[in-house]
């Protein structure tokens, strides 16, 4: 069944599959992020009941082609909430919070998703767990998708600062989008309509500056009479490309970019 993209995105605690939102592209997921203003991610009812902490959102970037034949990459992002790892594990040290070559403790809690493979990488799955640093610590839930944008934004900007550097693995996402996406480098993406949730932490200006809404409605209600992009998929969201391109090309128009 085909819908909008709800404003709130409900993330379950503890076992239960990832959410994930697939995409053409890196550059068009987070545009279309950016602009999606009155949609956020937060921690579902149930979580909030089992958990009082503070929580957290654990995000896997994974670039992936539909068959061998393709030349094509789309774009996955898979989400939970983080989960603390289990005092006896003989092996927590693979989980902890830098690595970006293991799927992180909160999604090994339910079957991991066939595509994911365990996050290894393949000649048709190019995959990188989004570490916490110094830099860009892991976002707080709720966040808005426009803060999203610019959370995987200033993560693809921290990978970038290394990617001459062939002792760090925090080089592969930057690797990633430059090998599967090769001709569109231009990743700027729009600056968003609000930065609440994020304390502050991304000051960086991305992309031209979106021109006022003329018909004075604001959120998602941009989008209904263009198309409805996101189409539900098992526990996630698929974006059409054909759907995408039509809905991206005329909010351009509309914002005269």
């Amino acid at each position: 069944m085909q819908g909008a993209l709800p404003n709130i995105i409900s993330l379950p605690y503890g076992k239960a599959p990832p959410l994930h939102i697939q995409a053409p592209s890196w550059r068009q997921t987070l545009r279309l992020l950016a602009r999606m203003s009155g949609s956020r991610m937060e921690p579902a009812v149930e979580a909030m009941a089992v958990t009082k902490s503070d929580m957290k959102l654990r995000t896997v970037v994974q670039f992936f082609k539909p068959h061998h034949t393709s030349s094509e990459w789309r774009t996955i992002l898979w989400f939970t909430i983080d989960h603390p790892i289990s005092p006896d594990m003989s092996n927590a040290y693979k989980y902890h919070g830098h690595s970006i070559n293991s799927l992180p403790w909160s999604y090994t809690l339910s079957k991991t998703p066939d595509l994911l493979q365990d996050a290894a990488d393949t000649a048709l799955s190019k995959v990188y767990v989004i570490p916490a640093t110094d830099a860009v610590p892991y976002p707080m839930l709720p966040i808005t998708l426009p803060n999203l944008a610019i959370y995987l934004q200033a993560a693809l900007d921290d990978s970038r600062k290394y990617v001459n550097d062939s002792s760090s693995g925090l080089r592969k996402l930057a690797k990633m989008v430059q090998m599967c996406y090769p001709t569109n480098n231009s990743d700027q993406i729009p600056e968003p309509t609000e930065r609440t949730g994020m304390g502050g932490l991304f000051k960086r200006v991305m992309g031209r500056n979106n021109k006022a809404n003329k018909t004075g409605r604001g959120g998602n209600e941009d989008t209904y009479e263009l198309v409805t992009p996101f189409v539900p998929d098992e526990w996630g969201y698929y974006i059409p490309r054909g759907l995408l391109a039509i809905w991206t090309s005329r909010l351009l128009e509309k914002s005269n970019l």
